[in-house]
């Protein structure tokens, strides 16, 4: 069987049954475990599936924003333990970007760094963090409902004129071809423009973005370091991934 042969059953095969294992890859296609892990680098590297410690799972698509109320109940434990990390790495005089999301809003509870300066999307982080008595500045702009986001090309502007020692992101996927990717083109634009800003760049994200892919890349999965509630498959091998365990 031609090597493009194998790859394309092995996709439809993970894309029916969600994941597979290595030995039932090896039974379906009478492939040696050596050829059947080489085939299953060659997809991951171009995004087709993702190879996982002992197989492989498909790629998940996430084409729209769920809405902030319902994200707001997901995974609660994992993001808090993420977001007590994030909030340790703040130190005295930086000046801090966080942006909009369910896991960067838990950041601002375990902040206790009043000697830094915060500037965020996000207008309940802004209120969050005026009320706990640090100082804050909130970027101007288009406020997206769902996500409750400032974004568009006034608070892209108004982000452009900063330079951040330390910023935190949240992502609906990571992928280590795709990168991080969010749903929203406009959103998008706001996270790559802070990132570009920023010196020390870290993503907070619970493991089951690991994998997951939206419709937008807004960097690379090398630009930014991922702190995380535990280290997911192949993403253990990665130096930027960071346990919060």
């Amino acid at each position: 069987m031609l090597a493009e042969e194998r790859c394309d059953k092995i996709v439809s095969l993970v894309n029916e049954r969600k994941s597979v294992t290595v030995q039932e890859l090896m039974d379906y296609l009478g492939a040696s475990e050596s050829t059947v892990r080489r085939d299953l680098s060659s997809l991951d590297s171009r995004g087709e599936i993702v190879k996982v410690y002992g197989g492989a799972v498909a790629v998940t698509v996430k084409p729209h924003d769920d809405d902030v109320r319902q994200r707001r109940i997901l995974f609660p434990e994992e993001k808090k333990l993420i977001s007590k990390h994030a909030a340790s790495l703040v130190q005295k005089d930086d000046f801090v970007y966080i942006d909009a999301g369910t896991t960067t809003e838990y950041i601002i509870d375990y902040l206790t760094e009043r000697d830094a300066v915060y500037v965020t999307n996000a207008v309940s982080h802004a209120k969050k963090l005026t009320q706990n008595g640090f100082t804050v500045y909130l970027a101007g702009g288009r406020l997206k409902q769902s996500t409750e986001a400032v974004i568009g090309s006034t608070a892209a502007n108004f982000i452009t004129r900063y330079n951040f020692t330390i910023g935190f992101w949240g992502t609906n996927g990571i992928h280590r071809t795709m990168g991080f990717t969010t749903p929203d083109p406009e959103e998008a634009d706001i996270k790559r423009v802070s990132m570009s800003r920023c010196k020390r760049r870290f993503i907070v994200a619970d493991s089951s973005k690991f994998g997951a892919v939206s419709p937008v890349t807004f960097a690379d999965f090398k630009d930014a370091s991922v702190i995380t509630d535990k280290k997911d498959g192949i993403y253990s091998e990665c130096a930027n991934i960071i346990s919060a365990n």
